[in-house]
């Protein structure tokens, strides 16, 4: 060890079933203590070591017992010293009443031994209906340490303004009990990366210079970590959408002109309310089915690299357009035909045929074909190719962009959930994260586009899923960065940090 390290001892404290534990599981992206809707869960002070650097320094979190009678523990902790205040604690609660006497002695450990305290807060209900909160902030101050408020049960993730005027209800409220009191959101359920940071920050802030410098080699140290596992989750997410972009399901070739006219007619389908089970709509059911595999496998991914515990459901196919390109070569002497029964049949759907894609001659190219289809408004494109090799199915590059929008959006939402959570459970994404995520990859749009073009065009097209990846991972990179800097301005040199 490190002459110079120093030990960090943080002690966690509020209300009784304020959510401390769960808090304390989040924090520590593993499971301690007992987490259940009663009073006095914890009867004792936990000890968890929650970082430790290479150099011997450490951060260590004490999970205390829920302070339940403020105002009866001020008045026995007062008569500390007294005769008759030994008495009372030591004899009387000891035995009479064991809750109130494990607080008692949490509330002298935290004295004895904590350099900084935070102290949880319901931030569901408003600073005034909270009465007991005048009482404890007096606890606090028999405490004499440094106190940082941090706002728990905040409900699902608010835009930034909507947070700050949150912190600063609850700042003013308590400036009138406790001057200088630095307050913080850090919600066990819904808590970024970035929050912790905060916290961590804001913890060296609090700590006198033999401590500070510890600190600060230990939010650094926190700080990579947190980037490392940034970095790596945006390499999942990179090779997950170069496999999907990659994703090529194989039609079984007509056999002549009917065949072809049934498919076609049976691709489009849902245009007059009609359906059909022919080899192509087989191969694009296969490839909805693979799609479906690898998300759920990915998002794995980053529930593990994120602590967390769950299994993840077919989200993306409910919320993405189903978007396919078909690769069939078609016989030149029936591409006319086709192309008047496409012409005919895509009337009245605003489909610009002329700047479409759709070019007639040596075979039938309509690859930018896209339309409104039906009342569900979802895009869907036809590729249909002459060259050789086999037919197949895959994803459009219309199809793609949701995909990268959703990924980003699945990246947030496991960064965002607490392991005192429970398990992982799939939700839907806070509205303003939507505007985020299209805002971060909105200068990235281009390249994402030319990046899908510059797919292969056969069903074999090796090496596409490798060069993908490693052309999409800096992009996700920096729309990632560009969200969370959106979402915590005040934190954006964390975020940028290499």
């Amino acid at each position: 060890m490190n002459a110079s390290a120093s030990p960090i001892a943080l002690s966690l404290i509020s209300h009784t079933n304020a959510g401390k534990t769960t808090l304390a599981r989040t924090l520590l992206q593993r499971d301690v203590g007992e987490v259940r809707d009663a009073p006095h869960v914890t009867e004792f002070s936990e000890d968890h070591l929650l970082l430790r650097t290479p150099s011997g320094d450490e951060l260590r979190l004490w999970d205390t017992p829920g302070l339940g009678d403020s105002v009866r523990l001020v008045r026995r902790l007062q008569l500390q010293g007294h005769a008759l205040g030994w008495f009372l604690t030591e004899v009387w609660d000891r035995w009479r009443d064991r809750s109130f006497w494990y607080t008692q002695q949490a509330l002298r450990h935290v004295r004895d031994q904590a350099q900084v305290v935070l102290y949880l807060v319901n931030a569901s209900e408003s600073p005034q209906a909270a009465a007991y909160v005048e009482a404890e902030m007096a606890l606090l101050a028999w405490l004499d340490k440094p106190v940082l408020v941090l706002l728990n049960q905040l409900g699902a993730p608010r835009g930034a303004a909507q947070e700050a005027q949150e912190v600063e209800r609850w700042r003013r409220h308590l400036q009138g009990l406790r001057a200088g009191v630095q307050v913080l959101p850090m919600d066990a359920f819904a808590r970024c990366w970035v929050q912790e940071h905060a916290l961590l920050r804001a913890v060296q802030s609090q700590l006198d210079d033999a401590s500070h410098a510890a600190m600060a080699r230990l939010c650094d140290a926190w700080l990579g970590m947190r980037q490392a596992t940034f970095a790596a989750a945006m390499a999942v997410l990179a090779g997950s959408l170069s496999r999907i972009a990659s994703m090529r399901q194989r039609v079984e070739a007509a056999q002549g002109m009917a065949d072809r006219i049934k498919r076609l007619a049976t691709r489009l389908g849902p245009l007059f309310g009609a359906a059909g089970n022919d080899s192509t709509e087989q191969a694009r059911v296969a490839l909805a089915a693979q799609l479906d595999d690898e998300v759920r496998a990915s998002t794995g991914e980053l529930l593990r690299l994120h602590g967390l515990e769950g299994r993840a459901q077919g989200e993306i196919l409910a919320r993405v357009a189903t978007q396919f390109d078909v690769s069939a070569r078609v016989h030149e002497g029936g591409a006319a035909v086709l192309g008047g029964m496409l012409s005919g049949a895509l009337a009245g759907l605003k489909a610009d045929i002329a700047s479409g894609g759709l070019t007639l001659g040596g075979g039938l190219l309509a690859g930018g074909l896209l339309g409104a289809l039906g009342g569900a408004g979802l895009a869907r494109g036809i590729n249909v190719m002459r060259g050789g090799g086999p037919p197949w199915v895959g994803w459009s590059a219309e199809a793609l962009q949701p995909m990268v929008d959703a990924a980003l959006l699945r990246y947030l939402a496991v960064a965002h959930f607490g392991r005192g959570r429970g398990q992982w459970v799939e939700g839907e994404a806070p509205p303003h994260w939507r505007d985020v995520v299209a805002a971060a990859l909105a200068p990235l749009r281009d390249e994402l586009q030319a990046l899908w073009r510059s797919r292969g065009a056969r069903l074999d097209a090796p090496g596409d899923g490798e060069r993908l990846a490693a052309a999409l991972q800096p992009l996700l990179e920096r729309a990632g960065r560009a969200a969370l800097r959106d979402l915590y301005p005040a934190d954006a040199a964390a975020i940028d940090a290499r």
